[in-house]
């Protein structure tokens, strides 16, 4: 039997050459692009940034053989992910696209520092033959070593920026149980970054801050000041043209306009995708009273509090087009007037108020209204209460100080904030008792439960109690401002004026026999049997 030997040659790997074009002889040069970034928007960075740009820029050019594309950039967006990176994506999609040979960039922790997007990122690359270069840890992807070192290198870039990510959040937290406040000044309408990195007021924006408040007051809703809003021109916080009444009821409902701050409303649940969500006890919060200029008076807020709770309570969350618009009440039904166009079509054509539930099937024998009849009412009923302006102002002194006074209150708050304490502990101690030792679980149940009972009706009174003081607050506000009002008049009234009925008339009841009942911002009600009647 012959035996055959092998014969095995070996052929050597060839070094990575210039194309060459068979046909013409021509060399076609690498096409090279740089990626560079920075992670914030300050001055020193935006230095570096540029600095990376001009780098790479010279860098590529002055190489013969290399033909420069671009340089892909990012300003002031974090690594952590890739989706929201426009250059560096637009850079991948080209490279993907046959533009790109080559990418050289800083570092890993630069091209990305969460290892997923690292990794997926250069095997696609790797897959159509495109090269990364990373100058810092001198690694190159294709080489046969290079995923590896990546892998590596990526995890630290990854860990390092979980670190950052826990030391800024420490700092943040930091700075908000020392009570300093930062707020989002680009979409913050009345304040600008002052002295010290304090709230600054902007007076111009204030205005429309003001007026958003007083026409809440005046009755209208969220979304008919956001159309108002709009049809006067008057820019959003972002600067847009048109209002949402999610806007409005978000400065409505913002505490840092009457000069108090909550922070830590949200916070971040994942570094790598800095998704965030509402702190609903999650974390600590920190509630920071007087720490900046107020732009709403506390009073007038913590009214307005109220209000939103008690219309969103009673219904009364109208679009509050007409002056008129949710305050006269159907005395029968307990339904909202509304207003009624009627002869449309024709020279008879008028505006009056009936009862929205007798569209609804309600039979309601309340009768309808114009706008003359409600505005004449109002004038003789206001003038009623004039001619004991001097008496009102002095009796109200009094009741003022009595709404004024809530020490009471403030004892029992305290008590209760002992008591839910002290409650607390007992049941995280008969926990870690119950983890310790056998025990009946029978008769730790019963205990259990009987502990957060009793500690359920403390945080329970405590909430009743924070509603009884901004009734208080809120109707100790609203007598003070119809007392303002009061005074300005010493004369009777007898135009109709818009502002004086907002600042003190809450709502006008109705009656079969046409009567209205004004009840007045102090609670006093006046009575009008017949009003002279006027063309409308």
């Amino acid at each position: 039997m012959r035996t055959v030997a092998s014969n095995v040659t070996v052929i050597p790997a060839k070094e990575k050459r210039i194309p060459i074009n068979v046909l013409s002889n021509e060399v076609y040069k690498i096409r090279v692009a740089a990626y560079a970034r920075v992670s914030t928007n300050s001055e020193e960075q935006l230095s570096s940034y540029e600095a990376q740009v001009d780098y790479y820029t010279r860098y590529i050019q002055a190489k013969e053989d290399w033909e420069f594309v671009k340089v892909y950039t990012d300003e002031g967006i974090s690594a952590t992910n890739t989706k929201k990176r426009d250059g560096f994506n637009q850079m991948v999609a080209d490279a993907l696209a046959g533009k790109i040979d080559l990418i050289i960039t800083k570092s890993i922790s630069r091209f990305a520092r969460n290892t997923v997007d690292t990794l997926s990122t250069v095997r696609k690359l790797k897959e159509k033959g495109i090269e990364v270069f990373f100058e810092k840890e001198n690694i190159r992807t294709l080489d046969g070593k290079g995923e590896l070192l990546i892998t590596i290198m990526s995890s630290l870039a990854q860990e390092e920026s979980r670190s950052i990510s826990e030391n800024v959040t420490w700092g943040m937290r930091k700075r908000f149980a020392d009570g300093k406040v930062a707020l989002p000044y680009g979409r913050f309408l009345g304040f600008k970054k002052g002295e010290d990195d304090l709230p600054e007021i902007v007076e111009e924006e204030a205005v429309t801050v003001r007026l958003i408040f007083r026409l809440f007051l005046y009755g209208k809703s969220p979304s008919a000041i956001a159309s108002y809003l709009t049809d006067e021109g008057i820019p959003t916080p972002a600067g847009k043209k048109i209002w949402r009444s999610k806007v409005v009821e978000s400065i409505l409902t913002n505490e840092k306009y009457k000069g108090d701050a909550l922070l830590q409303k949200r916070f971040t649940v994942d570094f790598l995708t800095k998704k965030q969500k509402t702190n609903e006890g999650e974390v600590p919060q920190y509630y920071v009273t007087n720490s900046h200029p107020a732009i709403i008076p506390p009073e007038i807020f913590d009214l307005v509090q109220y209000e939103i709770k008690r219309r969103k309570k009673d219904g009364r969350w109208t679009s509050c087009t007409y002056p008129f618009s949710g305050k006269v009440i159907c005395g029968e039904c307990g339904g909202i007037y509304g207003s009624k166009v009627w002869h449309s079509n024709t020279p008879n054509r008028a505006l009056v108020w009936q009862c929205n539930e007798k569209n609804r099937g309600q039979h309601c024998k309340t009768p309808h209204f114009t706008d003359a009849d409600i505005q004449n009412a109002f004038l003789i009923a206001f003038n009623m209460r004039l001619e004991n302006r001097e008496e009102i102002l002095d009796v109200y002194q009094d009741i003022m100080e009595l709404l004024t006074d809530t020490s009471e209150l403030d004892n029992e708050k305290e008590l209760l904030l002992n008591e839910s304490e002290v409650v607390a502990g007992l049941i995280q101690k008969a926990v870690e008792e119950n983890a310790r030792k056998a025990m009946d679980q029978g008769e730790f149940n019963k205990r259990y439960t009987a502990l957060c009972e009793r500690y359920e009706g403390a945080r329970n009174r405590l909430v009743e109690i924070e509603d009884i003081r901004l009734e208080r607050g809120a109707k100790r506000t609203k007598i003070a401002l119809f007392l303002e009002e009061l005074a300005k008049h010493e004369d009777l009234v007898t135009e109709f004026d818009e502002e004086l009925w907002y600042t003190t008339v809450d709502f006008v009841t109705v009656y079969e026999d046409k009567r209205m009942v004004f009840t007045f911002r102090d609670g006093n009600e006046v009575e009008i049997k017949e009003y002279k009647r006027r063309a409308a």
